[in-house]
């Protein structure tokens, strides 16, 4: 199994119900936006609760793997993503790009959410590179290939798309909405 790259871990085990929401809630008001945190529960109630909890707080829930007795519960702090105005000029929808990897075209899907977001759903044979990691491995990617950039709602693969682009980079593409209507095949990097 993969390892999580988390910000934050939450020892809330043993905790019952609304303890380890409580809990949760602080713990996110000390996180910068964007950033995971992971909460360990032993209350099986907490998966549902903490999944509706931060749906309903806006913030991201990324799923949950249970290892023995404890529930690993992956939480990303709201961000304001959805709010930024998007910039970049060259834009395909899901759809498209779902066609373009049937066609078996030459191509990059370049994921640029965080590592955690990425574990629990990508796109096949995406390249995971998160936003704050992507300067310093453009070495990793081919600036003649076409690059689709790929995100949970089409904002940070917006701003991923402009920096390829000011590095040279002249085959970008961002692909709204993103992750987060994604219809198409995805995989898994954990069990």
């Amino acid at each position: 199994m993969e390892m999580i790259k988390t910000d934050f871990v939450l020892d809330a085990k043993g905790l019952a119900c609304p303890m380890p929401i409580v809990k949760t809630k602080k713990a996110i008001n000390n996180l910068e936006a964007g950033q995971v945190l992971e909460v360990q529960a032993t209350d099986k109630g907490s998966k549902a609760d903490i999944k509706a909890w931060s749906e309903s707080s806006g913030h991201q829930y990324l799923g949950t793997v249970e290892e023995g007795d404890v529930l690993k519960h992956y939480l990303r702090k709201e961000s304001g993503e959805e709010k930024l105005e998007k910039k970049h000029p060259h834009v395909i929808s899901n759809d498209e790009l779902d066609q373009k990897l049937s066609s078996k075209e030459d191509l990059i899907v370049l994921d640029v959410r965080e590592h955690a977001e990425y574990v629990f759903s990508h796109i096949p044979k995406a390249k995971s590179i998160p936003l704050g990691e992507l300067e310093n491995r453009l070495d990793e990617l081919n600036p003649e290939t076409p690059i689709y950039v790929v995100c949970r709602t089409g904002n940070r693969s917006d701003l991923a798309a402009q920096k390829l682009t000011d590095k040279g980079f002249k085959k970008v593409v961002n692909v709204v909405p993103g992750m987060s209507n994604w219809e198409g095949q995805t995989k898994k990097a954990i069990d």
